[in-house]
């Protein structure tokens, strides 16, 4: 019998990343559905996943955070002691505001999260996964938004 891979999704419990963990739930994969702050939609998920029979987790953390990365890791590690896959998910805007009018702090915590963070989460990754490091490989995804070809007014 083979063992089901094992599939992190960081901002899994809304929109696309919600999407996705369902999605690969029902392809085989048991995942790890990450979240910041909203709780109540990520058991949503699990909950959803568990009723088709599938295996899911809910692993808090803040993708800005150095901190928050190693302990959601360290839970997946601990849970199913193997990662397969990564998606990079989790990704923040805010207010929509003038380019002029943009604070250091919101745009330190934009890079923070939506660069440093998904490269962060993908070294991780890669620890668990390279036959670098003795494993059987795996797979990264980077999701992104149109608007980072686009753009927005008042927004990036």
């Amino acid at each position: 019998m083979s063992v089901r891979p094992v599939l992190l999704v960081t901002g899994g419990s809304r929109g696309i990343g919600a999407a996705i963990c369902l999605g690969a739930a029902k392809a085989g994969w048991r995942v790890a559905v990450n979240y910041a702050s909203n709780r109540k939609a990520t058991d949503a998920v699990v909950g959803a996943i568990e009723r088709a029979g599938g295996s899911a987790i809910a692993v808090q953390g803040d993708v800005g955070s150095e901190a928050d990365i190693q302990a959601m890791f360290a839970a997946v590690d601990a849970a199913f002691g193997r990662l397969d896959g990564l998606v990079n998910n989790a990704g923040i805007v805010g207010p929509t505001e003038r380019v002029d009018e943009m604070s250091v702090d919101r745009l330190e915590r934009m890079f923070r999260i939506n660069v440093t963070g998904s490269i962060r989460c993908a070294a991780e990754a890669v620890r668990r996964m390279s036959t670098r490091y003795g494993h059987q490989g795996g797979a990264i995804v980077n999701i992104s938004s149109v608007a980072a070809v686009l753009g927005s007014p008042g927004q990036y």
